[in-house]
């Protein structure tokens, strides 16, 4: 079966009883209610004039509602866009006019977005907290659209290669780009994690990323084909570690999926070590590089749990895994591996300079992947397709712009991006290099490496540090740099925060540090 929509069908008809979404407050959706909600939605859709192939936007925060709009465009053939409904209105629009969606369900408080609408306006549906609430000219009120007539199955189009969700992601210079994922590429991660991690319907799944990042294609789709439930996180439980944890340990999360700055984030701040809790069966992790001191402490904390470091871009979801086996040992220093390919759905490649294929223990060179988990391209960017596609003896090979290195078992370690690599006094700098060795000094928590230019156009490198306790000297900090660095990659200066920003998908916000430390020149 390669259609998420199918799959999730199949389940709503084997459990139709069992929870397949929760709110905080402990309201549930069961299989079947939340099949013939979505039915029914997509029955709207269907009327609406949406078709296969067409696009579905949602701006809307966890909710029942999110959940029932994506299953009814997939019923309906169409795609899911989902956008960050906190972020400003001019981007969620960028992003919903982009890929020209047929219908937009919207919260109230992001009816901003319509303003300016370059085109004509989709049908428009809006989701209010006040159900009382009357809709704005213009639109409909999402309580009445699911109130609709059910699709029919002649309606329904399973065909595993068309779109089954658009995730836009910032990109180097800011601007949005939409991600075309199939259902079938969708489907062989999800196939993956079944066979990995063997989920039951007994299971209970965390959803802490937002729908608009890749982490919710596992929290959502893997938990749905196994009737397992998934517990909704809100941004306002989301942000608050000591929520956070409480959250976890009253649903007692059997899969927790997170970026690793979550994880540190719930320890440091919400009492993870005070709440008694073992954890869950499975800790995934991924997103970022996981520092090992902070890996290792919660790997003491959640003793029950087994670990995963999962690595990939939006463009491939997950690719190459490793499983990391406590304890880790006291002088451990380096981050886990990526690991290795997570199947016959994943073939890498690694390519020197050269474009040569390299391999063995030490070689390193860019990660390039074919097969099922390689995404159709951008939407209508075709010179960003030409840009990261090669065609190699007849197969299509994706440039991740990710440099790795093999360890000697075929395990590749994660050097760092081509786009965070600077040149300093002639000598090739990965930034997230100098993270690393940072993060080996006892006071500091978070660390966030960024080139900057002076005004002779000289690269300077700033560490933004954040400490536990006292702040160390900057007499301190350079002696500890020197002591764990080569000299060309010794930070120019140090600049302390209280703590480091993070983008809405849990990942340290770098573009945000340079804008604050260009404000400060």
């Amino acid at each position: 079966m390669e259609h998420l929509a199918s799959t999730f069908e199949a389940t709503a008809a084997a459990y139709p009883n069992r929870p397949a979404v929760y709110m905080p407050n402990g309201s549930f959706l069961t299989y079947a209610q939340l099949n013939d909600q979505a039915s029914r939605l997509a029955g709207f859709f269907r009327a609406a004039g949406v078709v296969a192939g067409d696009r579905v936007g949602l701006t809307l925060p966890k909710s029942f509602e999110a959940v029932i709009t994506l299953l009814a465009a997939l019923k309906c053939g169409a795609a899911y866009v989902p956008s960050d409904w906190a972020a400003p209105d001019a981007r969620g629009r960028a992003i919903m006019s982009d890929c020209a969606v047929k219908v937009l369900v919207l919260h109230r408080q992001c009816m901003g977005i319509l303003e300016e609408w370059p085109v004509q306006l989709p049908t428009v549906l809006i989701v209010d907290d006040d159900h009382g609430a009357e809709a704005a000219p213009g639109t409909q009120l999402f309580s009445r659209a699911i109130e609709s007539d059910a699709i029919e199955a002649k309606d329904l189009d399973r065909d595993p290669n068309r779109l089954s969700y658009i995730l836009y992601t910032s990109g180097s210079t800011g601007t949005p780009k939409g991600v075309k994922i199939s259902h079938r590429t969708a489907m062989s991660f999800v196939d993956w994690c079944s066979r990995t991690f063997e989920p039951t319907s007994e299971d209970r799944f965390s959803s802490h990323a937002p729908f608009h990042f890749d982490l919710s294609i596992l929290d959502l789709h893997v938990a749905w084909k196994h009737g397992a439930s998934v517990h909704l996180i809100p941004d306002s439980v989301g942000k608050s570690p000591k929520e956070l944890v409480q959250f976890a340990v009253a649903h007692d999360i059997t899969i927790w999926y997170s970026t690793p700055s979550t994880l540190n984030f719930m320890t440091q701040f919400g009492g993870l070590e005070k709440a008694g809790w073992t954890g869950p069966r499975l800790a995934l992790f991924a997103g970022e590089v996981f520092p090992i001191k902070h890996l290792r402490r919660l790997t003491e904390i959640w003793t029950r749990a087994r670990w995963f470091n999962l690595y990939g871009p939006t463009e491939t979801n997950v690719c190459t895994y490793h499983e990391v086996i406590p304890p880790i040992p006291a002088e451990a220093t380096e981050p886990p591996p990526i690991g290795k390919p997570c199947g016959s759905h994943t073939i890498a490649m690694v390519r020197d300079a050269d474009g040569h294929p390299v391999s063995g223990a030490g070689a390193e060179g860019s990660l390039w992947f074919t097969g099922d988990c390689v995404f159709q391209g951008y939407w209508k960017r075709p010179n960003e397709d030409a840009r990261v596609f090669e065609n190699i003896e007849g197969q299509r090979w994706y440039d991740t712009g990710d440099v790795v290195r093999y360890e000697a078992d075929g395990v590749m370690v994660y050097v760092g991006r081509r786009d965070r690599m600077v040149k300093r006094t002639g000598y090739r700098i990965e930034l997230g290099e100098i993270e690393s060795a940072l993060y080996k000094h006892q006071r500091i928590s978070k660390v966030a490496a960024v080139a900057i230019r002076d005004v002779e156009e000289a690269v300077k490198i700033v560490a933004c540090c954040v400490s536990e306790g006292e702040r160390p000297s900057i007499i301190e900090m350079k002696k500890f740099s020197h002591d764990n660095l080569p000299a060309y990659m010794v930070p120019d200066s140090f600049s302390w925060r209280d703590d480091l920003p993070l983008t809405s998908t849990g990942k340290t916000d770098y573009q945000k540090l340079l804008h604050d430390l260009a404000e400060k020149r």
